[in-house]
């Protein structure tokens, strides 16, 4: 800015300084007037002192930026380094070139291959920044910012292509961040000091395959969640079918477990039906009250029943029906058959009161038969 300004104010001056010449050499050569002539000399010799002054000095002064840094070059030989601010060295002989320090963002796109042959493009972005201590160096073995920025990208982009094409497309598409971060330690080692630049991030921000190879990918998702979804629906079927199962098992052993009460609870009752019918028949009885004791882990046999404890408790009743000469083992028999005839009969009993007929000797009492 500071060279615009004064090469303006140069141009300005000697332009002035030429009008005025002209004017009094005009003037001069009208009036004959050596007083003129000699003015017009004087301003003459300004404008070419102000022409000089342009042309030797807006050119000589160099202004470096912030966030920059110029190398000095005397007659093409690197002299040195020069930091932010306004200096001067005559243009003729010294060359100004600026190196951005500052954070350069740079976005990568280049076609790769996979392991399995397929094609993709990939968009790599670049963060780096070049070490201002260095810059002698940079300037020295690449010749200018862009070179290295070439080189950089070069390196980065041999990189990626290195890590992708290691393994297949599939594997990619279902691991992009481990691929990404991959990319990023591969190319910052590549990098690394050898270019002088410290490297802020590399990312690997996008990755596009073939439109065939995407919608075959889609096709497979599609038909793994189709499976997937098959496998579900059969799985709870199966669940549903198991249940049913269950239940109908428990329903089974439920009504089984009552069958058994009943069966039992009919059999306790058969079986004091028929001690108290063998009592009233006069078959001689014993009874017996059975307890178990947890001390002891035997059972204990009462004539008469005793009171429960914490140790002793209820288990059974035990009746004993004996045999004598009017009361064998044949006609208890007969009594026992006789009330099992009794109880079928009262399964298919259809309500109906046997017939009673009362006779002078005896009283009838007509049972129906059943089916």
């Amino acid at each position: 800015m500071i060279r615009v300004i004064l090469f303006v104010f140069g141009i300005l001056l000697c332009l002035a300084a030429i009008v005025g010449a002209i004017i009094l050499w005009y003037k001069g050569a009208d009036d004959d007037s050596t007083g003129c002539k000699i003015g017009g000399g004087i301003t003459t010799a300004i404008a070419v002192g102000l022409l000089a002054f342009n042309i030797l000095v807006p050119g000589s002064v160099h202004q470096v930026d912030t966030g920059t840094v110029a190398v000095v070059r005397h007659l093409g030989k690197i002299e040195g380094i020069k930091g932010p601010g306004t200096h001067y060295d005559f243009w003729m002989v010294n060359h100004y070139e600026t190196y951005d320090t500052k954070v350069q963002q740079d976005k990568i796109v280049t076609a790769a291959y996979s392991k399995d042959g397929q094609t993709m493009e990939l968009e790599v972005f670049l963060q780096y920044q070049v070490q201002p201590e260095h810059i002698m160096d940079i300037a020295t073995q690449y010749g200018s910012l862009e070179a290295l920025q070439s080189r950089i990208e070069v390196q980065t982009i041999e990189k990626t292509k290195a890590v992708m094409s290691s393994a297949e497309a599939m594997t990619i598409i279902q691991n992009r961040d481990t691929y990404s971060r991959m990319v990023s330690t591969t190319a910052r080692e590549a990098i690394g000091d050898d270019y002088y630049v410290n490297v802020r991030d590399v990312v690997l921000t996008n990755i596009d395959f073939t439109d065939e190879f995407e919608r075959s990918v889609e096709a497979k998702v599609v038909a793994e969640q189709n499976k997937q979804a098959a496998i579900t629906k059969a799985q709870e079927e199966l669940e549903v079918a198991r249940l049913a199962a269950e239940k109908k098992i428990v329903e089974a052993q439920a009504d089984a477990q009552q069958q058994i009460i009943l069966a039992e609870a009919a059999g306790k009752a058969a079986t004091a039906k028929v001690i108290e019918l063998a009592r009233a028949t006069g078959f001689p009885i014993e009874t017996a009250y059975v307890y178990s004791n947890s001390e002891t882990g035997l059972s204990e046999v009462h004539d008469t029943p005793i009171a429960e404890t914490e140790t002793v408790k209820f288990v059974e009743t035990r009746y004993t029906i004996s045999y004598d000469a009017t009361h064998t083992k044949d006609d208890l028999d007969k009594l026992v058959i006789k009330y099992l005839e009794y109880l079928a009969y009262l399964e298919q009993w259809d309500g109906k009161l046997p017939e009673v007929v009362a006779g002078d000797d005896a009283l009838s009492i007509i049972v129906p038969g059943g089916n």
